[in-house]
């Protein structure tokens, strides 16, 4: 990097120095897979006269998005590069992304003109925002209705571009959360709408530029909305998301192409992002427009793009999760002990018992990102449904507790990172994602069936109330939300396995019970050998083989011996249920 701008961290003794010179505060956040960012860097911030104005009327400070999403949601625009003016005591003035030289010098002059004129309107407006905002939300409190449910399907549907799939007029990202949603309203009540959603979208990413079908993947996003002409980086935790719903979609429809299109994203995962030694995946690969060739044999002859290695709790979660469900589903269980390993690897270096901490470069850094946690819980009870090692829930149930404790906000849900006195500026204000809230709502109800602990699903239905009264606003964004809610209402099929969880049996047993889908489904194996106290909650008799309890929320609906009485058992009970529906 040739620029000579001094980049300082964002951090309480960087804005007590801008407030000491009374300078705004320059904030570039940028992420490390991303071509617009150096392109900004290696041009307009290395033109001299650039450089002087930033370093006559600024303090200028660098932010990596993907280490610091705390900063990144409170100053980014959601696309990068970022540049956020700030307040000397860090409140954000305004945004702008990629400025080139000329555009730049204009801005550093209005902003500094603005900062030295009018100082107290600028002030006194910020504080008159923030208040209306916590006002606002402090009174933001309903119940839940299914129908909301329908609400976002119907956000769905009507964002769907019905030529491309996919949804947006003109850049276009998979949004795959999006299609988990309309998964579930497919599988449930075989809804046309939901299914042209899924379709639609699937086909046309796994038939375009945007599918690398050498290396395996998706990439980030394509510029047009017909999916030609994509950025070329790679994000292990979108790919990771992309996987479960091209698994899930083949476990509906049955289409070979998109079992293939889930086969290569484990390649991808697997051969170029897992670190053999540690276990773990780097965060993203670089978008390399030379290297993604379309010729396999050419591509092998350039030198591959770079890696941010950086271990990330969420994506590596994430892939965990994915890797457990492309195991059962492709009948994998290599992927399952890789899956495994990773979630060792999270638990020993990203998990102190307490805290989870962000990433991991060599050591730990930021705790408490809610995001984290969510996902981290998640990919816990996903591994103990797969692995049948209910002991999996110990740190689960830690970590539910912990955020409860932590994070939980007196008007209700989450809040996304922890009190610390020390923050300044924006930072001192702790927001509530419903996305996040979303993710730790769902996993909340799941551990709370799994842990037989009815509170964690009381904690999950107030966080999902607090968000009850705006998530409109959102339209098909809080699909995750929706399928929190749908969660509440459609009750989990939860099926318990009684018996000795190494034998072969009941291996075979987890494997049917997992391989199908089955939306809103919790398996558990509980051994009477290691699991006595659950196994006491649960009330279950044990026998001299192992035996499935089928439950409906908490309402008894079979038993199986075998798999064949298992997967008749699913079908009748799920037959039952789509009928049932309103």
């Amino acid at each position: 990097m040739t620029d000579t701008i001094r980049w300082q961290h964002f951090e309480p003794a960087t804005l007590k120095a801008a407030a000491a010179a009374d300078r705004p505060v320059l904030m570039l956040i940028t992420a490390p897979w991303c071509q617009f960012c150096r392109d900004l860097r290696a041009t307009t911030l290395t033109d001299p006269q650039v450089v002087a104005a930033i370093h006559d009327g600024f303090l200028a400070v660098h932010v990596d998005a993907e280490r610091r999403p705390d900063i990144n949601q409170r100053y980014g625009t959601g696309a990068w590069p970022t540049i956020a003016w700030l307040t000397p005591d860090g409140e954000l003035i305004t945004q702008d992304n990629f400025l080139n030289a000329e555009q730049m010098k204009r801005q550093l002059e209005r902003v500094r003109a603005a900062w030295r004129e009018k100082k107290q309107d600028i002030q006194k407006g910020l504080r008159e925002l923030w208040a209306h905002n916590v006002d606002r939300a402090m009174h933001q409190r309903s119940k839940l209705r299914r129908e909301m449910v329908d609400d976002i399907a119907d956000a769905i549907y009507e964002k769907l571009d019905h030529r491309h799939g996919g949804f947006g007029e003109t850049s276009k990202f998979p949004h795959p959360e999006a299609l988990d949603f309309a998964l579930v309203q497919v599988s449930k009540r075989g809804c046309e709408r939901m299914r042209e959603v899924v379709t639609l979208t699937l086909d046309h990413m796994m038939e375009s530029p945007l599918h690398d079908n050498v290396d395996g993947g998706f990439f980030r996003f394509s510029r047009t909305p017909d999916w030609h002409t994509p950025n070329y980086e790679k994000l292990t935790d979108q790919n990771a998301l992309v996987l479960r719903t091209y698994l899930e979609a083949y476990q509906v429809f049955g289409k070979p192409a998109y079992r293939a299109a889930a086969e290569g994203i484990v390649a991808w995962l697997l051969n170029t992002m897992r670190d053999a030694h540690t276990g773990a995946f780097a965060g993203s690969q670089d978008g390399d427009v030379d290297y993604f060739v379309s010729d396999a044999g050419e591509r092998a002859r350039r030198e591959p793009p770079s890696l941010d290695r950086t271990v990330y709790c969420h994506a590596n979660a994430l892939a965990v999760s994915s890797l457990l469900k492309a195991s059962a589903v492709l009948q994998q269980p290599s992927w399952r002990e890789q899956a495994l390993a990773t979630l060792r690897f999270l638990l020993e270096n990203l998990y102190d018992g307490q805290d989870v901490f962000h990433y991991w470069d060599g050591t730990y850094h930021l705790p408490g990102m809610l995001g984290d946690q969510a996902h981290l819980l998640r990919a816990l009870i996903d591994a103990s449904q797969h692995s049948g090692d209910a002991d999996l829930l110990l740190p689960a149930e830690a970590i539910a507790e912990r955020a409860i404790q932590k994070h939980k906000s007196t008007s209700g849900g989450f809040y996304d990172i922890l009190h610390d006195p020390g923050n300044v500026g924006s930072m001192r204000r702790r927001n509530r994602s419903i996305l996040d809230n979303a993710t730790m709502a769902e996993s909340l109800v799941r551990l709370s069936y799994l842990s037989r602990r009815p509170e964690f699903y009381t904690e999950a239905t107030a966080a999902l109330e607090s968000f009850a009264a705006d998530y409109k606003e959102y339209g098909y964004y809080v699909a995750g939300y929706g399928r929190a809610i749908d969660l509440i209402f459609y009750e989990p099929l939860f099926l318990t396995i009684v018996g000795d969880r190494t034998t072969d049996a009941s291996a075979e047993l987890r494997r049917t019970a997992l391989a199908t889908y089955v939306p809103s489904r919790i398996v558990q194996t509980l051994d009477p050998k290691y699991d006595p106290i659950l196994l006491g909650r649960s009330g279950y008799q044990v026998e001299a083989e192992p035996v499935v309890h089928l439950t409906v929320g908490q309402s008894p609906r079979a038993t199986a011996r075998n798999p064949a009485e298992l997967l008749a058992a699913i079908e009748r009970i799920e037959r039952e249920r789509r009928l049932s529906l309103p």
